[in-house]
């Protein structure tokens, strides 16, 4: 049975909840090791056969423990049979959906050493009542201005279940 890493870098937890679900995808034919990154654990990546990586965007960034674990991992990185993935609210409209169009996952790729060999960018989700007034009030701001969803008493999953299970089969055959 292969043995897959799953390490998230996430902030709201939509990452999370997107990696829980290609867990428990994977884990019909897998072993799988679930952790957070930014405990910025010591990996001995032999043991694992694959390793995928989750990420959210908070306020227009990645995590810096992301990039600093990437640099720290480089080589292990390299030489394994990876994926990466980003989650954003601009993924939430079809024209910015894929690596190929994300600004986020182009502007990861333009800083980031590593190029994973899959790729995969995921709509997150609103959930302006678990979040602090002044994040409810600057997310507001900024889906007004990108045409999302304003009312701050509503909670709105974006996120494509269908693609994410589409990457858990992908993935599985790296």
């Amino acid at each position: 049975m292969k043995k897959i890493l799953l390490l998230h870098s996430s902030r709201e937890g939509q990452t999370v909840k997107i990696l829980r679900y290609i867990e428990h995808e994977l884990a019909k034919t897998h072993q799988c090791e679930f952790i957070n990154l930014h405990s910025m654990p010591e990996i001995n990546f032999t043991l694992y056969d694959a390793i995928m990586i989750g990420s959210s965007i908070h306020y227009g960034h990645l995590n810096k423990k992301l990039y600093k674990f990437i640099k720290n991992n480089l080589s292990a990185l390299n030489k394994s049979q990876a994926a990466f993935f980003c989650v954003n609210l601009t993924a939430r409209k079809l024209e910015k959906d894929t690596p190929e169009t994300n600004f986020y996952m182009k502007k990861f790729l333009s800083l980031s050493p590593w190029k994973p060999k899959l790729l995969d960018v995921f709509a997150g989700a609103l959930y302006y009542p678990r979040y602090r007034f002044v994040d409810q009030v600057m997310i507001q701001f900024i889906m007004k201005i990108t045409g999302g969803e304003t009312d701050r008493t509503k909670e709105v999953e974006y996120t494509n279940w269908d693609r994410v299970k589409q990457l858990s089969i992908n993935f599985s055959a790296l």
